[in-house]
């Protein structure tokens, strides 16, 4: 196999030319295989096949320095440098992970993971090459999706005022996650198809170079930023900013990319190459359905379905119930999301109520300032994120909505150990960087019957709230549990002495094992749900101090700033007479790895609370 002689960076340029399909065929074939064992994203690195052979062709890495905005389509990439053998673990604990890591080769230049991030960062590099003196090349690749993201046209602002090379590829296959939408969108979608452009210039071109001056006249034009677009194609967007443009270029033809990457290096400006490709190509399945296969399960090659079928419902397949329901009552529900209708659920309430329902593209910032708008009309808007994209977002959260005290729910999908994805997807921080702003109220559910009560809540709350619930599987224990929300009030569930486990949303299935395991040791155990996290019940934990000697807090988030903080905070100010002790996550990133696994390495999950609980308990 011709993908088995690339041990090492710059490798790919001992292939012959004539080889160059066949060996992205053999690098499909083995990312549909590896994938369909380990999962991942698949789509989106199918689509990138001949452009990353080309980029590897045109330049030399590390010397050069290639940079990919979120960085979940470079497995390509990865096998370029050497890196086959890693794929068996890929996304597993302790193994390869699914970005760019710079820690894995130096050929990652910059670790990534959101989006709309690689031009920012290019321009870093630019310019510390300059300031060094050094004669190296740039490169940022960018999606057409990412595009809807505002911080790549603050890069791109920039990058107009330079006078020296920088390399932007514009990945353009009309998805980010979900189907693009938005004014770029159409825009990109306005060049793909004008042929009355790229007719005209290859006529021009070909009658010039019939006359006896032609092919000066032809160069001239070139020169001159082919300025024939600006008179058929309105706008030109982006030489218009300043930024020379070249394309659209076939995404899935070495040869042709190659060519116009050497041209790129010759600009001594920044240079935007417009690259149209196929998010999947080449397997059926993610053709077809690309949404699906974006971030892919475990799956059957030959039908594309997941090996494993889900058995139970997810958080995600509750919401857009409860969602519908409350839409359905009160006419100013309105629902939000930042390219994630699938991702979040959102999709279902779309196709009831497509008027109500606003996909802002992958731009968190806008989405919530949109909402505050929203809120300050008049309406109720759910603004549905993953947390750890909501980061993005924090001085609109703050600025825009806090300040104000605006009624804007935010349903923070994926909160706790995401896992597969890793440092820049878990979703830990969420409780310490909320609970900073004043305003801000934040609650967690226990299950997914608590979910829907709290939406209700939140919807009839009328100040800024947020409603944070895991990934995964949609807890149904507990359900005989139903007492009614109270403003700030926590839910015993089971009331005992000794011991009183205080536990927010995901966490309290693991207090039920804990409690469980406890009992079993003969140990007297009270189980809370603390539902809110900001305010904290006061009241309660003042209760359960006079005939408990140890309070234990549990939350899947980081110890700084979260629950069992603020608890300790009061026990410490109110002068309590009892012992505590904050389960939560250590103040450091988690690197990808299954859930379960994670939770044992960081010692949330039931076996390590309780053995943790036994040892306080004995020292007392």
């Amino acid at each position: 196999m011709l993908l088995d002689q690339i041990k090492k960076p710059n490798d790919i340029k001992r292939i012959e030319p004539r080889d160059y399909d066949r060996l992205a065929e053999e690098i499909r074939q083995f990312l549909i295989q590896s994938i369909s064992e380990t999962g991942g994203h698949l789509g989106s690195n199918l689509g990138v096949v001949e452009l990353t052979m080309a980029l590897h062709l045109a330049f030399d890495l590390p010397e050069d320095k290639l940079i990919w905005d979120v960085g979940h389509q470079s497995y390509t990439h990865k096998l370029l440098t050497g890196r086959k053998e890693g794929f068996g673990n890929l996304r597993k604990y302790g193994g390869m992970s699914g970005f760019p890591k710079r820690c894995e080769s130096d050929c990652d230049c910059f670790d990534t993971g959101h989006s709309s991030t690689s031009i920012s960062a290019g321009l870093g590099f630019v310019k510390a090459r300059d300031l060094k003196g050094e004669d190296n090349f740039v490169v940022s690749v960018i999606g057409d999706g990412a595009l809807t993201g505002g911080m790549a046209y603050e890069a791109l602002n920039n990058a107009a005022r330079m006078d020296t090379n920088f390399i932007i590829i514009l990945n353009d296959n009309n998805m980010s996650i979900s189907e693009n939408v938005g004014g770029m969108s159409k825009y990109l979608n306005n060049v793909r198809t004008a042929d009355n452009y790229l007719n005209m210039k290859e006529g021009i071109y070909k009658s010039l170079l019939k006359t006896k001056h032609g092919q000066v006249v032809v160069d001239s034009i070139r020169r001159a930023k082919s300025s024939v677009k600006q008179l058929v194609i309105p706008g030109m967007f982006f030489e218009d900013m300043g930024i020379t443009y070249l394309g659209p270029v076939d995404g899935h033809d070495v040869k042709g990319l190659i060519k116009v990457l050497k041209e790129a290096r010759r600009c001594k400006t920044a240079v935007l190459v417009h690259v149209l490709t196929q998010k999947g190509k080449g397997y059926e399945p993610a053709e077809k359905h690309q949404a699906r296969f974006h971030g892919a399960e475990p799956f059957n090659i030959e039908n594309g379905v997941p090996k494993k079928l889900k058995a139970k419902s997810n958080y995600t397949d509750v919401f857009p119930t409860v969602m519908i329901k409350l839409a359905k009552r009160n006419p100013e529900v309105v629902a939000i999301t930042a390219a994630m209708p699938e991702g979040t659920g959102l999709k279902r309430f779309r196709n009831v109520y497509p008027e109500r329902f606003f996909d802002v593209g992958i731009a968190e910032q806008h989405a919530v300032t949109f909402a505050a708008g929203l809120a300050a009309a008049g309406m109720k808007p759910i603004v549905a994120v993953y947390s750890s994209f909501l980061q993005r977002a924090y001085d609109q959260i703050l600025h825009d909505v806090c300040i104000q005290n605006l009624p804007v729910i935010f349903a923070i999908d994926r909160a706790g150990l995401v896992g597969s994805d890793g440092e820049t997807h878990q979703g830990i921080f969420d409780l310490s960087y909320l609970s900073s702003i004043p305003n801000m109220h934040i609650m967690a559910p226990k299950n997914k019957w608590e979910l829907s009560d709290m939406m209700k809540f939140a919807v009839n709350f009328n100040r800024p709230i947020a409603v944070r619930y895991p990934r995964g599987e949609a807890y149904d224990g507990l359900e005989l549990f139903r007492a009614p929300i109270r403003y700030g009030k926590g839910e015993i569930i089971y009331e005992e002495q000794e011991i009183a486990l205080l536990a927010v949303g995901s966490m309290v299935k693991v207090a039920s094992e804990v409690h469980q395991k406890l009992k079993e040791k003969g140990y007297s155990c009270t189980l809370v749900n603390a539902r809110f996290v900001k305010p904290i019940d006061e009241e309660l934990i003042r209760e359960l101090s006079v005939d408990h000697k140890l309070l234990v807090t549990m939350e899947e988030n980081v110890e700084s700033g979260g629950y069992g903080e603020k608890v300790r905070k009061f026990v410490d100010e109110a002068d309590l007479r009892t012992h505590l002790i904050n389960v939560a996550l250590a103040d450091e990133y988690v690197e990808h790895g299954n859930v379960d696994v994670l939770k044992q390495e960081t010692g949330i999950d039931a076996d390590s609370v309780t053995a943790r609980i036994l040892a306080a308990y004995a020292g007392l």
